[in-house]
């Protein structure tokens, strides 16, 4: 069974409220939740830490639980969740879904979850990568980069891209290496995801701030998934501008 679980906070610097922003008639987080129903999930459910958004999402007919406002990340969010639901013991993969994509395609889920099939070969952690297609994205610090091994397995995460190419000039970076950005949706066994949320903040972590990279530090494996696809987080007022104007597209 294949658990989806988006973290919605309702605190955000920039937009408070965020997940009930009014995106073409329907909220923001009603939005994730009816994208991630099309994908192989057996459940979907909402952890967030308001009691609006709670009753937001259980009008529209979807599921929710309400979690402590302390939590520093979305990896305890999903974490918290799980145990109120109980824990089920034929969970053997949840997804972290962010809250504030309401674009993600279901099919980006499904790039993941389909890792954890086998049990004999899944991993314990599981991403989304994507190939960088401009220097735009390429040298911003908002859009983390990833380095993998030929296995496919993450070496580093970094707001840098890498690798620093000595030989070429900046702008010629992209036609002489092929480059990856990572994507924040994950995946894990739940036992794992147990373990992520013991461990304490990395150095690395604190460096980049990239908390991927804790677990790297850590020990842990991150298996990375391919896809063509693109992510659209919403961040600023300017992001729900963009993303309006998607929708009346």
């Amino acid at each position: 069974m294949v658990l989806g679980l988006i973290p919605a906070r309702f605190a955000s610097t920039r937009l408070p409220g965020k997940p009930l922003l009014d995106l073409g008639e329907q909220s923001m987080i009603q939005r994730v939740v009816a994208q991630a129903r099309q994908a192989n999930l057996a459940r979907v459910v909402v952890a967030t830490d308001d009691d609006r958004i709670m009753r937001h999402v259980e009008d529209f007919g979807g599921e929710a639980v309400l979690t402590s406002p302390a939590h520093p990340s979305g990896t305890d969010r999903v974490w918290e969740a799980f145990q109120q639901l109980g824990s089920p013991a034929e969970v053997h993969c949840i997804v972290n879904i962010q809250g504030d994509e309401p674009f993600i395609n279901p099919r980006q889920i499904n790039a993941l979850a389909d890792l954890f099939a086998d049990p004999a070969t899944a991993p314990a952690i599981a991403t989304l990568v994507k190939p960088v297609l401009t220097e735009e994205e390429l040298f911003s610090p908002h859009l983390p980069k990833v380095v993998l091994n030929q296995l496919g397995y993450a070496m580093y995460f970094s707001r840098h891209p890498l690798p620093y190419q000595r030989n070429h000039e900046r702008a010629e970076w992209l036609a002489h290496h092929r480059y990856l950005r990572h994507l924040g949706l994950y995946a894990y066994q739940p036992k794992v995801l147990e373990q992520l949320t013991q461990l304490p903040v990395s150095p690395l972590e604190a460096a980049e701030s990239l908390e991927q990279l804790r677990w790297l530090e850590a020990g842990f494996q991150i298996r990375c998934a391919e896809t063509e696809l693109d992510a659209f987080g919403i961040d600023t007022p300017e992001d729900v501008v963009k993303a309006r104007a998607r929708l009346e597209r």
